[in-house]
């Protein structure tokens, strides 16, 4: 009897099944149950808040900034004059759980964040489910368990779970990474109905680029990946649906770069130059020059948007006139174009940030915790503490693992091209994808708002270097680098 009930749950838990269910138990018990483990506001709540119709209802709020993780808001009960601040669509994922908080509990006049942590959670639990059944797949089970205590272990790390009680966008940006990659390489083992992968791809791609407004560059390179999906099947209507969705990819990330409000467009640029073209020039009066811009403006070199006794009126109209308009993301671009040395020392310090899932600024506490102002917790966290600790932090590491990557998948590229195996040759343009995805948040952030906050603006390429690395390794350890056919492509029905 013993016998049969371990065998019956051995064919239930697969290797898949487990991870989910790990990622699940440890992401309740970190965020769900006492000291709650959330992320500490960092100024960025009140862009999406408002306009969703919570405000800040504890009076010692402003004392909390950074230090203190808060999970209960107010909600507004009447009129609420807040417009939107900013287009994304983590409005919406707000919105469908305070909708199912007001149904659970009616007449509140509070909405309980970790509500919403309960929702991503869910989502983010059939996304590991997904990527590590796109990675098990037809492997033995002890291959498979060895894969998904992987999975567990990096992508179950509180540094990226604490999102998940905050207002941040990572929260979306993290799951509908997963949900894309995991529904692409699904796509490339041919498991699962081809047309229903690839519109989970297509609609978490989509979502993912209008998270956030530094995302705008998602939506055209995944447009590029997904040229690579034409191929995979001959029916004409599986290709018309693929072509549309990649315009579709181009109109998404376009539609996001335009709908940027003019408020976070100016304090964007204002970081762009004072904490990165001027910080990093040995004459920031002859920078300032080479943009027309007046000399006097160096006395802002350092100095960041909120800092509440800045030199000069950066809201003033003669600002804008003689300070913002002389520049834009273009203008700073050709600029770190031709001064590669000063280029090199920001991509420097990107790599600094770059691969710390956590960003140091914000606590995971609330106060009533009794921690200290800031404490970050140690519960599951080895991955990040690790990664943080051991990843070298220079751009030219970040270069060698591009080159081994590509380097590796190259081989197998090519077999599938000469073979006609079109379905297979779609892993190495995923991959590059990835890091390309990965690269944009780097450039984005350094070109678009400096060194300001750039740990947490980074979220994508650690998230991106995470996933690339899980499935080079995965590869690693199934010996199947070099070679094409790991299994039979499964038809899809329609």
């Amino acid at each position: 009897m013993t016998k049969r009930i371990m065998e019956n749950l051995l064919r239930v838990m697969t290797p898949a099944t487990a991870a989910a269910a790990g990622v699940l138990i440890i992401t309740v018990i970190a965020l769900l149950m006492p000291p709650y483990i959330g992320m500490a506001d960092n100024g960025d709540f009140f862009r999406i808040l408002y306009s969703n119709g919570m405000y800040f209802n504890d009076p010692a709020y402003d004392s909390q900034y950074l230090g203190y993780f808060v999970k209960t808001y107010g909600i507004f009960q009447y009129y609420n004059e807040n417009g939107a601040t900013l287009f994304s669509t983590q409005s919406s994922f707000i919105q469908i759980a305070v909708f199912l908080y007001k149904l659970l509990h009616p007449g509140t006049t509070t909405f309980d964040i970790r509500f919403q942590a309960i929702l991503y959670t869910l989502l983010y639990t059939l996304a590991i489910y997904l990527l590590v059944e796109a990675l098990t797949w037809k492997q033995p089970r002890l291959r498979g368990y060895i894969i998904a205590g992987i999975v567990i272990f990096v992508f179950g790390d509180t540094g990226y779970t604490a999102y998940f009680n905050s207002f941040y966008g990572e929260s979306v940006m993290l799951i509908m990474t997963i949900f894309m990659v995991a529904s692409g390489l699904l796509l490339y083992r041919g498991r699962f109905n081809d047309y229903v992968m690839l519109g989970l791809f297509a609609a978490s791609a989509m979502i993912l680029t209008a998270s956030k407004q530094q995302n705008a560059p998602v939506g055209i390179v995944m447009a590029l990946f997904g040229v690579s999906l034409i191929f995979i099947r001959k029916k004409r209507s599986y290709r018309a649906i693929t072509a549309f969705l990649l315009v579709a990819f181009i109109g998404v990330g376009i539609s996001t770069y335009v709908l940027i409000p003019k408020e976070f467009v100016n304090i964007n640029k204002f970081h762009a130059m004072t904490r990165g073209v001027l910080m990093g020039s040995t004459n920031p009066e002859q920078t300032l020059a080479s943009f027309g811009i007046d000399k006097q403006y160096a006395i802002l070199n350092g100095q960041e948007y909120f800092e509440p006794y800045k030199s000069m009126d950066v809201e003033s109209k003669e600002f804008e006139e003689q300070f913002f308009s002389k520049y834009g993301f273009g203008s700073i671009l050709t600029y770190y174009a031709t001064h590669p040395g000063q280029a090199v020392q920001m991509l420097n310090i990107a790599a600094r940030d770059g691969f710390s899932i956590r960003p140091n600024a914000m606590g995971n506490y609330e106060q009533s915790v009794g921690k200290p102002f800031g404490a970050h917790t140690t519960f599951f966290s080895g991955y990040s503490l690790l990664k943080e600790a051991l990843a070298p932090k220079t751009f030219g590491f970040i270069a060698l693992w591009i080159m081994l990557v590509v380097g590796l998948y190259i081989p197998s590229f090519v077999t599938a091209i000469r073979t006609r195996q079109f379905r297979y040759a779609i892993k190495l343009p995923l991959m590059l994808a990835l890091i390309l995805i990965g690269l944009s948040g780097i450039v984005v952030s350094i070109i678009g708002a400096g060194d300001a906050d750039l740990a947490k603006h980074e979220f994508l390429f650690t998230l991106a270097f995470d996933l690339v690395t899980l499935v080079t390794v995965r590869d690693l350890i199934v010996k199947q680098l070099w070679t094409v056919r790991e299994s039979p492509p499964v038809q899809a029905a329609m």
